[in-house]
C-alpha cells in the first residue's frame, strides 16, 4: 500500500480532485490568475529594469520561476495566435487559429479570428472594427459578434470548469477582443473594449444581458478621467536608457497623439480619443480598474473552488507597433505597466491572498526593432517590404506569360498567406500543386524574402527539417492557411498595422518575435532562474498537472517539473 503521505505529495493530472476534499484543498490555489503582456519581448523587463519598481516586475523576478529562454514555435507570431497558443498548450495547427485573420474559401471573404455572426455584442452600435487589425476599408469583418467558436481545441479554463462541475468561475479581460476571448475559452466568459463605446463589452454567447455590475460600472464612465489629459512620463528623463531619444523620425504620429512627450489624449469628442487611450499606458490602467471589479463582484477566489481569471495587458504592443520597442515611448510604458502589474498584485494578496494564487505571466509573441533604429546603429539590411507589388514583379510576370495568364495570379496577401485566384488556375485548366510550388519557388526571387513554402510541400512532407519549416508546418491547418507561406528575411516587415504606417510589425518566426518570458509566481513558490530551453505551449499542462485537470484536448507542451517540484517543497 502507497504511504499516505506520498500519495498527497503526487501532482498527476486527473488525481489531484480526486483526492480527499481535505488534501485537495490545501494543495490548490484558490485562484489562478495569467497574465499576458502583448508583445513584451523576453528581455524587455530585465532591459529596462531600472525604471521599474518593487512589486511589480520586480517581484515576478525575483520571487517567481523564471524561465529565461522560452520561445514559441510557431511561424506566424500575432496576437491571436499566442493568446490561443497559451490556452490550449497546442499550437496553431491544432487550435486552428493561425492568424489574426484568414480567407475562407467556402465563404469566399477574409474572416476574423473571432467573428461569429451567430452572437452579436450586448452594446448595440459597439462594435469593435477598430480593434481588428483588418484594414477597415477592405478587410472588416462581416459582424460585430464575437464568440471563441473559430478554437478547436479545449483550453485550461475549459477544463477547469469540466473538472469542477462548472462550479470554477473562468473570465478572461482585455483591451482586445481577442486577447480576451481566446483565453477565457468556450466554457469561461470574456469582456474587452470597444474603442467605439469607450465601454467594456461582451457578446450574447456569454450573457443574455449584462451583470449590473457590468453596467454600473461602464455608466461610471472610467475614460472620462482621461479628458483633457496626457501620457506623462512616469520618471525624470535622466533615469530612462533612451531619456535623450524622444523624437526618432521612424516614429508614428497617430491623429496629433505626437511622437515626443507628453501625449495628449484629447477630449472626450476626439473621434480618435479611446483609440489614444489604448496607444498608451492608460489601457492597460483601463484594464486593471475593470479587472479589480470583477474580482470583488464575480467574488473571485473566494471559496474553495479554484478560479481561473486570465489578464490580457494590450498596451505594450500598440506602444511598441507606433514607436518601437527600443524608443523612450517604450520604456516609459514598461514602468506604467509595472505600476499596474503591482497594483494588480496588491489587490489580490489582499482579497485573495498570494499565497493561496498561482500567477502565471507570459507574453503572446515578442516584438522587433524599428528598422530606422537598427539602421541607425548600422545594423542589418532592415527595411520594409511592398508585397502589394508581388504581382506584378519580374518573376511573376513571367511565370504568367509561361502559362498565357492575364489575370492577377494571386488573389491576396493576408499575413502570412499568399492566396492565389482559384477562378483563374480553374480557368486555365492548371495543376493547382504545380502552381504552388512555381509560385513558391518564383517568389523567392521577390527582395526580403527568406523563405516561401507551399501548402501542397507542408501537406505531402516535402520541405527539408529545418526549424523554420516545423514552425510554418506547426502553424498550417488545411481549411484556414492560405496557398503558399512567406517567411520575410529578418528585420524585413510589412509597414500596416490597422491601416497605418507604422514604426515595425510582428509575426515572424525569428526569435526577436518568439522570444517571451514565462514565470510562475505565488502559491508558496520558490524563486528559481532556469535556462533550459522551453515553450509557452508547456504552462497549460503544468497548470492542468498543479490542479489535477487533465490536459487540455490537443496539448502540445509538457509539464515544466520546476514548478511541481518547487510547489511541493513549499508545501511539504
Amino acid at each position: 500500500m502507497l504511504n499516505a503521505k506520498l500519495v498527497s505529495m503526487m501532482v498527476i493530472p486527473g488525481l489531484l480532485l480526486m483526492l480527499p476534499a481535505a488534501n485537495a484543498e490545501q494543495m490548490r490555489p484558490k485562484l489562478v490568475l495569467q497574465i499576458t503582456v502583448d508583445a513584451l519581448r523576453g528581455d524587455l523587463p530585465q532591459r529596462y529594469s531600472r525604471v521599474i519598481g518593487d512589486g511589480g516586475l520586480r517581484y515576478l523576478l525575483d520571487k517567481g520561476v523564471h524561465y529565461t529562454n522560452a520561445h514559441y514555435q510557431h511561424a506566424n507570431t500575432e496576437t491571436i495566435v499566442g493568446h490561443t497558443s497559451l490556452s490550449t498548450g497546442t499550437i496553431p495547427a491544432a487550435h486552428g487559429m493561425v492568424g489574426n485573420v484568414w480567407f475562407d474559401r467556402e465563404q469566399d471573404r477574409l474572416v476574423y479570428n473571432v467573428e461569429d455572426p451567430e452572437y452579436r455584442l450586448l452594446t448595440a452600435g459597439a462594435d469593435v472594427d477598430q480593434d481588428t487589425e483588418i484594414d477597415p476599408t477592405q478587410r472588416t469583418a462581416r459582424s460585430d459578434g464575437r464568440s471563441p467558436r473559430n478554437i478547436l481545441a479545449s483550453t485550461f479554463g475549459d477544463e477547469l470548469a469540466i473538472a469542477t462541475g462548472g462550479a470554477a468561475k473562468v473570465f478572461g479581460v482585455s483591451i482586445k477582443d481577442r486577447g480576451a476571448i481566446a483565453m477565457a475559452g468556450q466554457a469561461g466568459k470574456a469582456f474587452w473594449f470597444s474603442k467605439k463605446s469607450g465601454e467594456f463589452v461582451t457578446s450574447d454567447y456569454y450573457y443574455d444581458r449584462y451583470p449590473e455590475w457590468v453596467t454600473r460600472w461602464n455608466q461610471a464612465d472610467p475614460t472620462a478621467a482621461y479628458s483633457g489629459k496626457s501620457w506623462q512620463l512616469a520618471h525624470d528623463k535622466s533615469r530612462y536608457l533612451f531619456g535623450d531619444r524622444d523624437d526618432n523620425d521612424y516614429e508614428t504620429d497617430v491623429a496629433g497623439f505626437g511622437r515626443t512627450f507628453p501625449h495628449a489624449f484629447g477630449n472626450q469628442d476626439d473621434g480618435y480619443y479611446t483609440t489614444k487611450l489604448t496607444l498608451s499606458p492608460a489601457g492597460d490602467e483601463l484594464t486593471l480598474a475593470f479587472t479589480k471589479a470583477l474580482i470583488i463582484n464575480e467574488g473571485i477566489g473566494e471559496d474553495d473552488v479554484p478560479d481561473y481569471l486570465s489578464v490580457s495587458f494590450s498596451s505594450t504592443d500598440y506602444v511598441g507597433h507606433i514607436f518601437g520597442a527600443s524608443s523612450l515611448g517604450s520604456e516609459d510604458n514598461l514602468a506604467h505597466l509595472d505600476h499596474t502589474l503591482g497594483g494588480l498584485f496588491a489587490f489580490v494578496d489582499k482579497h485573495v491572498g498570494l499565497e493561496h494564487t498561482l500567477i502565471v505571466f507570459s507574453a503572446d509573441h515578442g516584438q522587433p526593432e524599428a528598422p530606422g533604429y537598427l539602421n541607425e546603429l548600422g545594423i542589418g539590411n532592415a527595411h520594409y517590404s511592398d508585397v502589394d507589388s508581388m504581382d506584378t514583379s519580374g518573376a511573376i510576370t513571367t511565370l504568367k506569360e509561361k502559362f498565357g495568364i492575364n489575370e492577377p495570379l494571386i488573389e491576396a496577401f493576408f499575413q502570412p498567406y499568399l492566396y492565389l485566384n482559384q477562378e483563374v488556375i480553374q480557368k486555365h485548366d492548371l495543376d493547382q500543386t504545380e502552381i504552388e510550388n512555381v509560385i513558391a519557388t518564383e517568389v523567392l526571387k521577390f527582395p526580403g524574402i527568406a523563405h516561401a513554402v507551399s501548402s501542397h510541400a507542408l501537406r505531402s512532407g516535402a520541405v527539408a527539417d529545418t526549424g523554420i519549416t516545423r514552425s510554418v508546418l506547426h502553424n498550417y491547418y488545411s481549411k484556414r492557411s492560405g496557398d503558399v507561406y512567406l517567411v520575410f528575411q529578418p528585420n524585413v516587415f510589412i509597414n500596416d498595422f490597422d491601416g497605418l504606417t507604422v514604426s515595425t510589425t510582428h509575426g515572424s518566426p525569428w526569435r526577436y518575435d518568439t522570444y517571451v518570458p514565462v514565470i510562475f509566481a505565488g502559491y508558496g513558490l520558490q524563486s528559481a532562474r532556469i535556462d533550459r530551453r522551453v515553450a509557452p505551449y508547456d504552462i497549460a499542462p503544468t497548470l492542468a498537472a498543479l490542479l489535477g485537470t487533465k490536459p487540455p484536448s490537443s496539448t502540445f507542451g509538457s509539464v515544466l517539473p520546476e514548478v511541481v517540484s518547487r510547489h511541493r517543497t513549499a508545501d511539504h
